[in-house]
């Protein structure tokens, strides 16, 4: 990791006198990252997309940082370690930028802490420069039931950097009428051999449904998507299949996909396995307890990698094509999801999966959750039907991913 210390110092100092005043917490820096000390008269040449500190020297440097305003990197971050005035000005510093609609946070105190810190803010930019012009594929339109999942592409766009691209489906049906069973057999065994159990899919489905997965990951490599969203239940009616299998082994390779269109989902997927290197699963909330503060969420396909072991099924709703019942391991998780048509609300807690329930009129894979916050989110102010879980807490990298993009928190 490599940080850029903007140093604003009062005139009487220069560079050499700064890193001796304030040795112990820069020799602390440089045992973690390599630190670039940078005078603050340099600013304008430093690029955007490289992670910067402000780092305050000094006393008597506040107009100094109003006059480079313009040049500050979004959002403002102001190291103070309290030597020479420097934690007073930063407090005068911070409040002027929040007064002038500008995000800023001052990292003072224990240095360990700051450098956790630190480590956190530098994934959460890392993860903001790289959904800059990703390209999200949609295959189809958005089932119709999900009447509050819509994005406006140019809004997302604006603030994101993202791209929507939708796509025919008659593209995916194209390909997948090219593709024959021979050319699938195998990875249709070797898949198969991997599953604790076989239930109501028959061979002659599994190879139907790896005909799709191959179909949809041509069009992810052919349009450069680094995520997907399938209008699952449009495409049965062209493939005569489900699209569980082949979202299942996208996400396995890394490719964030996800079902029946749903481009807010899609977003929270992609944005989850930016920040955390983890694919997420996406859900359905099915029921839930008030008296127990618990919920099950169910869906008919996961990653195969988030999982203890899966059972092959057919798809619940439509009792056909092959569905994933997915057994995962209990512990703690994280629920998330980022809403509304400019992607500016997110939704996030933590919980504890307590048990994989097997009910008959519910999606195969289905997991029972104690939430850490209140259930009644679900019923009383909800984004939307579905929502992603991670296995593990990251409520603290979510949370200030989502804030520093000026996104609302829903409970």
């Amino acid at each position: 990791m490599t940080i850029n210390l903007i140093t604003f110092a009062s005139m009487l100092h220069n560079q050499q006198t700064v890193y001796h005043a304030h040795q112990a917490i820069l020799s602390e820096l440089e045992k973690h990252f390599t630190v670039n000390l940078v005078d603050h008269t340099l600013i304008q040449s430093l690029p955007q997309n490289e992670f910067s500190v402000v780092f305050i020297a000094t006393g008597g440097v506040e107009r100094l940082v109003m006059q480079a305003f313009e040049f500050l990197p979004r959002p403002t971050l102001l190291l103070a370690d309290g030597m020479q005035n420097s934690l007073a000005a930063s407090l005068e510093i911070s409040s002027w930028l929040r007064a002038r609609g500008l995000k800023s946070e001052i990292l003072h105190g224990e240095v360990s802490a700051i450098i956790r810190r630190i480590e956190v803010l530098y994934t959460n930019f890392q993860a903001q420069q790289a959904l800059k012009e990703v390209r999200v594929g949609v295959i189809g339109p958005p089932s119709s039931w999900l009447i509050a999942s819509n994005v406006d592409y140019l809004l997302a766009k604006r603030r994101w950097g993202i791209q929507y691209v939708d796509i025919p489906i008659e593209r995916v049906q194209e390909n997948y009428d090219r593709i024959t069973d021979d050319q699938v057999g195998e990875a249709s065994a070797e898949f198969a051999s991997r599953a604790y159990a076989c239930r109501e899919a028959t061979p002659e489905d599994l190879i139907k449904a790896m005909r799709l997965y191959r179909a949809l990951k041509q069009i992810c490599e052919e349009e450069k998507l680094t995520a997907v969203t399938v209008s699952c239940f449009r495409l049965m009616e062209h493939t005569q299949t489900t699209g569980c299998l082949a979202i299942s082994l996208l996400n396995d390779e890394g490719i964030p996909a996800g079902c029946e269109g749903d481009l807010q989902s899609i977003f929270t997927l992609l944005a989850v396995k930016t920040l955390t290197g983890n694919s997420g699963f996406m859900a359905n909330p099915s029921m839930l307890d008030t008296r127990t503060n618990e919920l099950v969420l169910a869906h008919c396909t996961i990653g195969t990698k988030q999982v203890e072991s899966f059972i092959i099924r057919n798809h619940f709703e439509s009792e056909s094509g092959i569905g994933i019942q997915g057994i995962l391991p209990t512990g703690e998780v994280t629920i998330v999801k980022c809403g509304s048509e400019s992607l500016d609300e997110f939704y996030l807690s933590t919980g504890t999966l307590t048990e994989n329930t097997n009910y008959v009129n519910v999606c195969r894979t289905q997991v029972r959750i104690r939430l850490n916050t209140p259930v009644e989110y679900f019923l009383k102010n909800p984004l939307g039907n579905h929502h992603i879980i991670l296995l593990g807490n990251f409520e603290e990298v979510l949370n200030d991913f989502f804030v520093a993009n000026s996104c609302k928190r829903i409970e």
